[in-house]
């Protein structure tokens, strides 16, 4: 146990290494596109992080095996929502389909050097403390879905650091933004990403295989 541990703590420090040499590549290639082509920025921007969290899984022999994708229109705009369980669960999100989306992140996650600069500008941000923050979040979102680019949130609100109960309670906001919007909700599963990085060890990671499940779309029109 002791040895495996260790191990896991040194394939942890190499998917760090992979993860700032990535992090940088990806700084430059988003500052570029919203440099050269602000029109086109946030769906280039998209395809980008599918490459970059392809490449993350490649170098850290990772496969994700998402199923009925066929359930999820490429060319349609919804609003994604899905349970969190590892920092895994992130780039599997960006892999699970093919749709632009932008995410809504935690406000304190843009004080984080380069990353804080890719979130601002590619995700929507949130203060959960600010009532004034959580509004401007909801029209922000609205706007995005306006313009044909889908929104990812996971209601639970952050990672589920416990096996029991599965799920955190759920948090409104996807909900009400669906009904206010008409917008249909296309809800994904994440099984077992914490089994290759706990939220309680992220320092140790391991490879093989995150599982993934759409649902049938909800409709809310």
């Amino acid at each position: 146990m002791i040895l495996l541990r260790f191990l896991r703590v040194l394939f942890g420090i190499y998917a760090a290494v992979i993860f700032i040499i990535t992090m940088i590549v990806a700084f430059v290639f988003i500052v570029s596109v919203f440099l050269i082509v602000p029109e086109k920025a946030p769906r280039l921007a998209h395809a980008g992080n599918r490459i970059w969290a392809q490449t993350l899984f490649i170098c850290f022999f990772i496969r994700v095996k998402i199923t009925r994708r066929d359930l999820i229109d490429p060319k349609k705009t919804y609003i994604f929502i899905a349970n969190h369980q590892s920092q895994l669960d992130i780039p599997a999100y960006a892999r699970a389909c093919k749709n632009t989306f932008r995410f809504l992140a935690k406000a304190e996650l843009t004080k984080v050097p380069l990353l804080g600069f890719l979130i601002k500008k590619m995700y929507i941000t949130v203060d959960r403390k600010d009532s004034k923050d959580r509004n401007r979040s909801i029209e922000i979102m609205k706007a995005s879905l306006d313009s044909g680019i889908s929104v990812f949130l996971c209601p639970e609100g952050t990672r589920n650091r416990k096996e029991e109960p599965p799920l955190l309670d759920f948090r409104d906001g996807a909900f009400r933004l669906a009904i206010l919007t008409k917008t249909p909700l296309a809800v994904l599963v994440i099984y077992n990403s914490r089994n290759l990085l706990s939220p309680n060890r992220p320092a140790e990671l391991a490879p093989g295989l995150i599982e993934g499940e759409w649902l049938r779309v909800v409709d809310t029109s």
